[in-house]
């Protein structure tokens, strides 16, 4: 289960926790995409405990687009190392 929180403070901060698999990233895509853009984006990585491939490309995808990844855990940052 993925629960997703925002929190608007000059940033945009999307927090999310729990387990991220593929079926979450098109929800993820248009929540993303429906963000402004005048301000920066952030996903908080802090308390997400599982991925598999598909949400590791994701997130790949988000930081390669500029979205900062937040408090990423060390074992999805190896992955998102190992994936460029």
């Amino acid at each position: 289960m993925l629960k997703i929180t925002r929190v608007q403070n000059g940033e945009a901060v999307v927090k999310l926790i729990g387990r991220m698999d593929g079926e979450h990233v098109s929800d993820m895509e248009r929540l993303l995409s429906e963000e402004a853009s005048d301000r920066p984006l952030v996903l908080n990585l802090k308390d997400l405990t599982l991925v598999d491939q598909d949400a590791v490309s994701f997130l790949r995808r988000c930081e390669t687009e500029g979205i900062q990844l937040r408090d990423c855990p060390a074992y999805i940052r190896e992955w998102l190392n190992g994936e460029r």
